[in-house]
């Protein structure tokens, strides 16, 4: 599992967000387009991208997207 490509992935789920505005250290609750539909969005991405559950609560600790990949990986 590859940080990078967990971004590209993380990025794909938002439409009017510039895909250069996501990095490791992007606070994505900050950004314009985050609400309660992205956030099942992400789940859902995991869960198919990956093949890993993660809950609303584990994806609520997260303020990076590097700590969501972290979470993520020691699934």
């Amino acid at each position: 599992m590859e940080l990078q490509k967990f971004i590209n992935d993380f990025a794909l789920e938002f439409g009017d967000t510039p895909k250069s505005s996501f990095n490791a250290s992007t606070r994505f609750k900050e950004l314009e387009e985050w609400d309660s539909v992205s956030a099942l969005s992400i789940i859902s991405m995991v869960d198919d991208n990956y093949n890993k559950r993660i809950s609303g609560s584990e994806l609520r600790s997260c303020e990076t997207i590097e700590e969501l990949f972290e979470i993520v990986k020691n699934l």
